[in-house]
């Protein structure tokens, strides 16, 4: 690894899931949180935002054009008025 890359800031690698299995319908993959990779290369650090109810995790890697999607969306506030997206036991 250059000496340049160390000093870089670490961009998360993967996003963390839980998958809610619903009967009828396609799964719904709801967004935890992110997955950076340690320094070294040996392990990760998972920054979640909530906890999945059964426990599991899924950690899948970023696609390219993902992460120019979450670096954007990080800079602009979030809407509130789109329910479609949110799962029924989130919908007001």
């Amino acid at each position: 690894m250059a000496d340049k890359d160390k000093d870089a800031p670490r961009q998360p690698t993967h996003r963390a899931y839980a998958v809610i299995r619903r009967e009828g319908q396609d799964d719904f993959w709801l967004n935890l949180g992110l997955v950076f990779p340690h320094k070294d290369g040996t392990g990760f650090n998972i920054m979640l935002q909530a906890l999945p109810l059964d426990g599991k995790i899924v950690c899948r890697e970023i696609a390219d054009d993902q992460t120019e999607e979450a670096q954007a969306s990080e800079s602009r506030p979030r809407r509130s008025g789109n329910d479609k997206d949110r799962p029924r036991s989130h919908r007001r």
